[in-house]
This record gives C-alpha cells, structure tokens and sequence, in this order.
C-alpha cells in the first residue's frame, strides 16, 4: 500500500525523523486556514501517489493565507498523471542549501534489503541512476543486523556526503538514516524514501518530502494502517471484491473473467487477449480467481461482481476440476444464477463455461440439463476464449 507524502510524514514524525509543520485541506478555504496557522511562507503541494507534481503544476509557493487559498484552488482538481487531486499538504516552506536523496527499500532481485542515498537529491531518482551512477550509493542491509550507527555511517562513506557537507550535517544524516530505518522496519515496509533530504542555511537537516509503501501481508500487526486505505481512490468494484473476500482485479475489456486457481486466470486473460485480436481488439475486463472452493455464494458473488461491471459483455467461466470437483462447480454455477435472479439481478449476458478435470463430464451433464439460456458449453479452453471473444464482439 502506497502512502500519501502527508501520511508518510505522519509516520516520520511518530519514529523521529525531523520535518516541518504542516497540515491537510481537501478546500481552498482549510489551506488559507493552515497557512495563518503556520504564520509563515508555505508550500501548497497536491496529495496523490504519483510523481512528477511540481512539473505538473501540483506545488505552489505561498507568501500569504490569502494566497495559500488562491493556490490551494488551483490545484485541487488537477490530473496529475491520471490522479485526480482532492487534497493537500500546506507545509512550511524552509530556505534550502542542499538537496540529498536517502531511501531503504526491499530488493527482491537478491532476497535482501537495500539502502540508496545519493548527495545530489531534489531530482527523479531513476534519471540520476541512468545518468550518473557512481552518484548513487547502493548498500545491502542485513535483516538480522539492521542499520546503527555505524551501518549508517557506512551508507554515508560511500554516498560521499563528507565532500559536500560539514561533519555536524553528516552526523545528522547518519540520525536520520537509523530513524528512517526504525520506520522501515517497524512500520514493515518496503520502501521508506525522502527526496529531498535537506540541508538548510543554519545547518539542519530536514526530510521535506516522503514516501512510503507498506506491506499489505503484515497489515494484522497493524491495526492502525487501516487509516491510511484511501478507500475514495479505490476502484468500485474492487472495493465491493474485497468486501466478499474475493480475488478480483478491474481491466479495461469486454469479457468477464471467472477462474479457480491464479495461474489458470493468468493463461485464460492471455487467450482471451490473443482471441479477442481476431474480433476488433477484444479483451479480458478482469482478474477473479475464486479458488479452490467453488461454492455456489462464491460464484454468485463474483458473477454479480462481474456482471455490475457496464463494460463487460460476455463472461467467460474457466474451471479445472481438481479437489473442487466440476460437478460442484456446475451446481455453484445453476445455484448462482438462481440466487442473482431471486435478487431481482438482471442476467442478460451470455456465460461461456469451460470445464475440465475432476468430473468434468457429470459438470457438462447437470449444466446441458439445466439448459439455461445464457449458459454456452465450449470443450476447450482456445475455443470457450473465441467464443467468449465473438459474443463479446456481438454485444458491442
């Protein structure tokens, strides 16, 4: 889970990571009133999790609350890269000196985590990586070890903070590298950054902006992350899929996508991608594994899922009968359709159903006797897809 800057700096503040004041407005009117309360020159900066915002015109300086509010309504509304700007970060602004780079991320390549700092921050990390290399100190940390003093000193030896910055500055980024550190590991994430880390005329060192992604597997040791879901950015249906305790992603295609088994959906979005060529560029609308246990709520929850979505004209039921028998899986299926019409659901989009493995002929049987008019037997995965493809195609 991505965090936005003012979240990250939440966290900063609460492991000691020095900052500057600053508050949250989703108004012109609330960025006018954290600026008189600063009482000082602010920076009003857009909330969204992307980068790139001061290029986008999403950061804007501010002498004044009057013009902290102009600015403020400037930017709320913006498309930053394709986030939609609802709120702000009105934060004092500091004379600058220095611009460094520091971060801790997981590097999954070589099953370690890694520390990156660089003494020539304030510009995109991936650009001065390709750039100019050698500028970017790249340190394993060992889990067992982490970073103490002496680790972080390391970092700063080989990012060569010493040729830019007097030893008090260099002791203080040493500081804030450990309590970045408590933050990292602590918070479990998998990447910590400040860019910039910055050094002001009088000597301070101050983390002026964040960033921070956390570890969705270890959200049970936190309870207090749930704060930090950004439930209004969420997709709809992948909020109500997630409600249901379902394996669901939105896509932008035509043909719904029901599976048992994440790599089975994987292949199934492949064929219908590569079917779907032959038919105008038809394409998969989504990801749902319903796993092994097939029962009929499960298919009745992710049918209605799929079926709600306006974009979908054909759904495309591919299963693999292994300890959930096809049998069952044809029963989930009859039961579903019968639950989603009790509703008072309207089932007008044609089902495409696949069944192979365990039991598969008995499955075939139950759903040829039903004879449901929506329901389409296809033997073969390749075909279920072109067929799945050319209904779509129809529909449009």
């Amino acid at each position: 889970m991505d965090l936005m800057e003012y979240e990250a700096k939440e966290l900063f503040t609460a492991h000691g990571v020095p900052g500057l004041p600053g508050f949250t407005a989703d108004e012109p009117e609330s960025a006018r009133a954290a600026a008189e309360q600063i009482g000082a020159t602010v920076v009003v900066k857009a909330q969204v999790k992307t980068g790139g915002r001061g290029k986008a015109g999403g950061v804007k300086l501010a002498e004044t609350p009057d013009e902290a509010q102009e600015k403020a309504g400037a930017i709320l509304g913006l498309d930053i890269k394709g986030h939609v700007v609802h709120r702000l970060l009105v934060t004092q602004a500091t004379d600058i000196a220095e611009e460094y780079y520091v971060s801790f991320l997981l590097d999954r390549a070589n099953r370690t985590f890694l520390a990156m700092a660089s003494a020539e921050g304030g510009m995109e990390i991936e650009q001065l990586a390709v750039e100019r290399p050698e500028a970017l100190a790249k340190v394993p940390v060992d889990a067992i070890r982490g970073v103490d003093e002496r680790k972080a000193r390391e970092i700063v030896e080989q990012a060569d903070f010493a040729a830019v910055a007097p030893p008090a500055v260099v002791d203080q980024v040493v500081v804030v590298l450990q309590r970045l550190w408590d933050v990292f590991v602590a918070e479990d994430a998998t990447l910590v950054e400040v860019n910039p880390l910055v050094r002001t005329p009088d000597d301070a060192v101050l983390a002026i902006d964040g960033k921070v992604s956390l570890d969705e597997n270890a959200s049970f040791r936190h309870p207090g992350h749930e704060a930090f879901v950004d439930k209004s950015a969420d997709d709809p249906l992948e909020r109500e899929a997630k409600e249901k305790d379902l394996n669901y992603v939105k896509l932008d295609g035509e043909v719904g996508i029901i599976g048992n088994g994440a790599g089975l959906v994987m292949s199934t979005l492949d064929v219908v991608a590569y079917a779907g060529e032959e038919f105008g560029g038809v394409r998969p609308a989504n990801f749902l594994d319903i796993g092994g246990g097939a029962s009929a709520q499960v298919m009745a929850n992710g049918l209605e899922i799929i079926l709600s979505d306006p974009a979908v004209r054909s759904v495309f039921v591919n299963v693999f009968g292994g300890i959930t028998a096809c049998d069952a899986v044809a029963n989930g299926i009859i039961a579903a359709i019968e639950m989603l019409k009790a509703r008072g659901e309207t089932i007008d989009k044609p089902l495409v159903v696949r069944l192979d493995g365990n039991n598969a002929r008995e499955g075939r049987r139950i759903l040829d006797e039903t004879e449901h008019d929506i329901v389409e037997l296809v033997d073969t995965m390749d075909d279920a897809a072109r067929r799945a493809a050319e209904l779509a195609a129809q529909g449009a």
